[in-house]
């Protein structure tokens, strides 16, 4: 769990960095001079620990604070842990994952698993033939190593647009603190599409384009939501056209390359189905999920906020309207604008269809822009105040998820 002594311990680390060792301290080989291999190896060491340890960190007591209070609030006799890990479309990608995709349309009053891309299944196949774990523990496993990596690159990429306290700030927000986090453990493909996004990113702020466009393309072949991460891609190949006055060629082969994972998925789905348009036919008989300009969205919220006497669905709309309140504080900030492109195609892309209300905050955690200000804001002040404030945020983010999940059915 988060323990003020825990997070005073992550923020001090990532306050000092780690100086490297004077040359006249590093032992060498007597007959070349050489750093000895042990010394290589803990040099290496350091460098993993300096990278990846705020991220493993939070990660590992995010996620044991999530476990333990949802399997708290599993009621005796009910459905397992495992089953609570697997509830929804996550049992949905664990049977594409065994059985692959159907033919045709059938049950599209149900939803066909042809709407769910194809990337995150695949995953779980591989983590399958690797563990011999059974097909569900296969899928959660893969959500974790996906948001593991997550942890870490975002971590990476913060610690560039910002400082390494930020970061870690940030992602202690990002996995535990943000209602609906729980998702990021379960078998859903949020965490893997976290994971190449932020891959991407970093490697936009690198300009290592090719690179981004593989990751871009993936993104898009993981979640719908890929369109986001293009856009990104695109203001800062833009940008970057701005200010140099020249355009690599590279830059435009990963752009090109990223535009392609979306498309891709959604042609293969025309093909299968036998429709040209069957992913959209799909999306909107069995989730009603169409394009309608955010008409939708505004009348639930209206609706929610005014009629509704169900505590989680007005606390859900409550929720809502702040991470879009923050939204808009991130936009004032100077955020790196791929980013903020990218936080807003999310934004967009989740406001303006007309699916569930009760899963637009698990669709909105991927905007990352939300943690910004505060993320920012508590960067400023000191360890004390860092604590009471990531303490009680992650135990109400870790609460809400898993009441979302075993008490309130519709927020999953």
């Amino acid at each position: 769990m988060l323990s003020t002594q825990m997070v005073t311990d992550i923020t001090q680390d990532t306050q000092a960095p780690v100086r490297p060792e004077p040359r006249s301290r590093i032992p060498a080989d007597g007959r070349t001079g050489a750093p000895t291999r042990a010394w290589a190896a803990h040099g290496w060491v350091a460098r993993a620990r300096t990278v990846a340890g705020p991220a493993v960190i939070v990660y590992t007591a995010t996620t044991a604070l999530h476990l333990l209070i949802l399997s708290v609030m599993i009621r005796p006799g009910g459905p397992s842990l495992t089953d609570r890990l697997t509830a929804w479309d996550g049992l949905r990608f664990v049977q594409i994952a065994e059985h692959g995709y159907p033919h045709g349309m059938d049950s599209l009053a149900d939803g066909s698993n042809l709407a769910f891309f194809p990337l995150f299944p695949q995953l779980i196949r591989i983590v399958h033939a690797a563990s011999g774990l059974s097909w569900a523990v296969s899928g959660i496993l893969a959500a974790h190593l996906s948001l593991a990596a997550a942890l870490i690159v975002m971590h990476a990429l913060l610690s560039r647009l910002y400082d390494r306290r930020t970061a870690t700030i940030a992602i202690v927000l990002l996995a535990g603190a943000q209602p609906m986090s729980l998702v990021f453990s379960m078998a859903y493909s949020e965490s893997l599409f976290l994971a190449l996004t932020a891959g991407a990113l970093l490697a936009l702020h690198k300009q290592a384009w090719l690179s981004a466009g593989v990751l871009t393309a993936l993104a898009g072949l993981t979640r719908p939501a890929g369109a986001a991460v293009v856009l990104a891609m695109a203001v800062a190949v833009v940008l970057h056209a701005r200010k140099h006055r020249h355009l690599p060629g590279r830059a435009v082969a990963g752009l090109a390359l990223g535009c392609t994972g979306v498309p891709l998925f959604i042609g293969w789905v025309g093909l299968r189905s036998g429709q040209l348009n069957g992913w959209f036919t799909i999306q909107n008989a069995g989730w009603g999920t169409k394009w309608d300009y955010g008409r939708q969205f505004l009348t639930d919220l209206r609706d929610t906020l005014a009629l509704s006497n169900e505590f989680m669905a007005v606390c859900t709309a409550i929720v809502t309207v702040a991470l879009i309140v923050i939204a808009i504080a991130a936009f004032r900030r100077h955020t790196w604008p791929p980013l903020l492109a990218y936080g807003a195609g999310i934004l967009i892309l989740t406001l303006g269809q007309s699916n569930y209300f009760q899963c637009k905050l698990r669709l909105l955690i991927l905007a990352l822009i939300f943690l910004l200000p505060p993320a920012r804001s508590l960067a400023r002040t000191d360890n004390r105040t860092v604590a009471m404030a990531l303490i009680p945020a992650t135990l109400f983010g870790c609460w809400f998820g898993a009441f979302m999940l075993t008490t309130w059915h519709y927020g999953i």
